[in-house]
């Protein structure tokens, strides 16, 4: 059960209850009497009513309107997080302390991986306006970008705490897309619409995304897994032109996820010197 939570929701249903006891008779099971009655069973649900969810799209993205949802934030403002006078990227953040000491471990790890492999450094919040807020609630989700103020990053403590998530959402905190949705993804994905739950296709429309002069990464930890928002557990995207190719099985960052977040933020010390001259030539055009 999850820490924090204040009020409780009941939900209730009468069932027929059939009760029967059974006798061994000629070698087989035969009934010596039976009742049958109704019993209402009530199953507690937790709420808190602190927490005001947001809505959600392609499954862990925050929204604050049905205007924002087919669309890439970081396209039309800027969504990145300001660069110090010493070449860092510092995105305070505070963390719920609902987290066991394992959870903590875990989340901090995935906090402290950016700063071995781009100039973004995770720091805990002194009195900074906007910053990440990391909590335990309704699943795994983060806005796309800086919003501003305090900013949720959802980590629930039943099925989120792993790194890989934590990178996920972070790099969603950071200004990234889902690999899937990219401008360019009908090349290298097929979406197979009549395996889509039916409210559930909004989640593969593409966007006008900016990737950074990188190619379409099936390695990536932003690609979702083959049967994502499955009705059949059949594929809802397929590879092309070679359907065989295995993807959405990231453990952490991809080198290209790697590249595209050192791009993004003018990391151009991280990068390979290929990457170092596209950073420097199209510096002006990096908006998000």
């Amino acid at each position: 059960m999850w820490a924090g939570f204040k009020d409780k929701l009941y939900t209730c249903d009468t069932k027929l209850i059939l009760w029967a006891r059974h006798g061994l008779w000629a070698s087989s099971l035969r009934p010596l009497f039976s009742r049958q009655y109704t019993k209402t069973v009530c199953v507690c649900v937790c709420v808190s009513p602190d927490f005001d969810e947001p809505e959600l799209t392609e499954g862990d993205i925050a929204v604050d309107s049905d205007s924002e949802r087919n669309a890439d934030p970081c396209t039309s403002s800027g969504c990145r997080w300001p660069k110090s006078s010493d070449g860092k990227v510092y995105v305070p953040y505070v963390i719920a302390n609902h987290y066991s000491s394992r959870e903590l471990q875990i989340i901090q790890r995935g906090l402290d991986s950016f700063s071995s492999m781009s100039c973004i450094r995770f720091k805990r919040r002194s009195n900074e306006r906007d910053y990440l807020s990391i909590e335990s609630r309704n699943g795994c989700y983060s806005y796309v970008g800086r919003r501003g103020n305090a900013q949720t990053v959802s980590l629930a403590r039943s099925g989120c705490i792993y790194h890989k998530t934590v990178q996920h959402e972070l790099l969603h905190a950071l200004g990234f897309n889902h690999e899937q949705t990219r401008s360019d993804r009908d090349n290298h994905i097929r979406v197979v619409w009549e395996n889509i739950v039916e409210n559930m296709k909004h989640n593969f429309n593409k966007i006008a995304t900016l990737n950074q002069g990188t190619p379409y990464d099936y390695n990536s930890v932003m690609q979702y897994h083959r049967t994502a928002f499955s009705k059949n557990g059949k594929p809802t995207m397929v590879p092309i032109p070679n359907n065989n190719v295995s993807f959405g099985q990231a453990t952490q960052m991809s080198q290209n996820d790697i590249n595209r977040l050192n791009t993004l933020y003018k990391c151009c010390e991280y990068l390979t010197s290929h990457d170092t001259i596209y950073c420097l030539q199209f510096n002006k055009i990096l908006v998000c």
